[in-house]
């Protein structure tokens, strides 16, 4: 197994404390994606000796196998859930429509954080999101319009499409550049308004999360409508995630002394408007 590259946070220890951990099936002890572990020294060992016994039994998969199975750190699996018969044209562009949303969030966050490093400032709440989270939300996605066959000429929202493409990653697709000019130019403001302050990115991250969670709630009961249970697992997968980012951005906003966190009165883009995101007793909700 080996050593988690990131720092090592227990309640009740040193911080000079370090275990070893497997450093792609632990990444949910860090709930807000601080590059710290948000457990004690007890519940470490309990979660190292529980990753140790699966592993020596055969009872994990390691990251190319899961990624094969069109399974993800995220515990959803395609496979689970039955193809739906007829998709309408409503779920076709709503599948569209999130691809590049998920891809907006990978792309704004991670070069926000590359535009802050490049100026001494480490943000790693932008980073983490982004590349241990928002690649897997990408990649369910893209394997839902796989599974259907879909492209462009299936879309009404979009000229083209690069989320279908078997060969292309969240990593080699054209960052910054999307199909459907609303995304495009909310990227474009929220870029902009990141590169302000630590304060200004990490209040982006509120206001991705938000606009994700509203989409997800209206993209949700279209899938229930059509009964595509496969569509509405998915998007409840990506709604879980944004709930948990939205509180990691939360408590990093509050970290740097902005008491109100992501609420800000009167604006649709920040605010958790009727305080109902679900959280954990760690001040998250289970890691996605």
């Amino acid at each position: 197994m080996s050593t988690l590259k990131s720092d090592v946070h227990f309640h009740d220890v040193n911080e000079s404390y370090l275990i070893e951990l497997d450093n792609t099936h632990d990444l949910g002890l860090d709930h807000d994606y601080d590059g710290h572990l948000d457990v004690t020294k007890t519940q470490a060992k309990e979660h190292f000796e529980q990753s140790q016994n699966e592993f020596e039994h055969g009872h994990r998969q390691d990251k190319n196998t899961a990624h094969a199975d069109n399974e993800t750190h995220t515990g959803f699996n395609l496979s689970d859930y039955p193809i739906t018969a007829q998709l309408t044209q409503d779920l076709n562009n709503s599948l569209a429509y999130m691809g590049n949303e998920e891809r907006l969030a990978y792309d704004v966050y991670l070069n926000l954080y590359n535009y802050h490093q490049n100026s001494d400032m480490e943000i790693k709440q932008l980073y983490n999101i982004a590349t241990n989270s928002e690649s897997q939300h990408i990649s369910i996605v893209q394997s839902l319009v796989q599974r259907y066959d879909l492209n462009a000429s299936d879309f009404t929202d979009v000229n083209e499409t690069v989320v279908n493409d078997n060969n292309l990653s969240e990593s080699n697709m054209p960052r910054g550049v999307y199909d459907i000019q609303a995304i495009q130019d909310l990227y474009d403001s929220l870029y902009a308004l990141g590169q302000n302050s630590q304060e200004d990115a990490l209040k982006v991250g509120c206001m991705v999360e938000v606009t994700d969670i509203d989409d997800l709630d209206k993209y949700i009961t279209q899938a229930q409508d059509a009964n595509a249970t496969d569509i509405e697992a998915a998007f409840n997968t990506l709604r879980n995630g944004s709930y948990n980012h939205y509180w990691a951005f939360d408590k990093a906003l509050k970290n740097i002394g902005v008491p109100n966190g992501c609420y800000y009165e009167g604006d649709e883009l920040l605010t958790n408007k009727e305080g109902i995101y679900p959280q954990n007793e760690n001040g998250q909700k289970g890691r996605k």
